[in-house]
């Protein structure tokens, strides 16, 4: 091949890998969704009365039952409170787990960028640079050497930088991204089937996920970022590297 073909089957292959990571960088990767089960309902009802019954409403309610019930329950040091509570969260929760087929409690989705961007605004700096460094800065900063390498005249400099990106290449972790993402995927679907056994306990909330386009843009990425990159270094050292004249001959 050619020192003009090589270099433009390179340049073709790092455009190639840019258009494919450029989605998978700013489309949405993953998106988390959690459904507030029927057992859910029946253990929150009766804590959301106790929290949210303030005395104004425990008032209103006193008016509104048998005065004669009202004054036996003073007489004798009875907990109107209590009473309603026993009383309306049987019923409420029965109606709510009749009536209601599912109550979102939390969905969220989520780009790669836009995960680390949430992750500076939560305080959480150290896991969102360390995305930022090895899932979007190295695949860049490895395909911008690499074009430079390709059209370096200098053959001591060019050996140099093919030398340097070898190096940093062994700090690119979008592959291991792509898993930890895939990983989050099914364990939010592993959640949402319910447990077996003695001692399995109901689930609260049940969470789904679904995958977005960017999750594929980026998985694309990776694996044709792997095997591009095996042939541009190659076809760059070759250049850096020409062979002697005897052993082409």
């Amino acid at each position: 091949m050619t020192p003009k073909a090589s270099r433009l089957l390179v340049v073709l292959l790092l455009a190639g890998s840019m258009a494919l990571l450029i989605p998978g960088l700013f489309l949405p990767v993953l998106t988390i969704r959690g459904v507030l089960t029927r057992d859910g309902i029946a253990q929150v009802v009766p804590v959301m009365l106790e929290k949210g019954l303030s005395d104004d409403t425990v008032a209103v309610l006193q008016s509104i039952m048998n005065p004669t019930v009202v004054a036996f329950l003073q007489a004798t040091g009875g907990d109107i409170r209590k009473l309603i509570i026993e009383k309306l969260g049987p019923q409420i929760s029965t109606a709510l787990q009749k009536n209601v087929t599912e109550v979102q409690v939390y969905e969220q989705t989520r780009s790669i960028v836009g995960a680390v961007r949430r992750l500076y605004e939560v305080g959480s700096p150290i896991p969102a640079t360390l995305i930022l460094l090895f899932s979007v800065i190295v695949p860049f900063g490895k395909a911008a050497l690499v074009a430079c390498a390709t059209f370096m005249m200098n053959a001591s400099w060019r050996r140099r930088t093919l030398t340097f990106v070898e190096t940093i290449a062994k700090w690119s972790m979008a592959d291991v991204f792509v898993v930890a993402i895939f990983i989050a995927y099914l364990a939010a679907q592993a959640s949402a089937t319910p447990t077996t056994g003695p001692n399995a306990s109901p689930a609260l909330i049940a969470f789904t996920a679904r995958l977005g386009a960017g999750f594929y843009w980026f998985a694309a990425y990776c694996l044709f970022s792997l095997a591009s990159q095996q042939i541009t270094v190659r076809l760059a050292s070759a250049e850096a590297y020409p062979a002697p004249a005897a052993a082409r001959s």
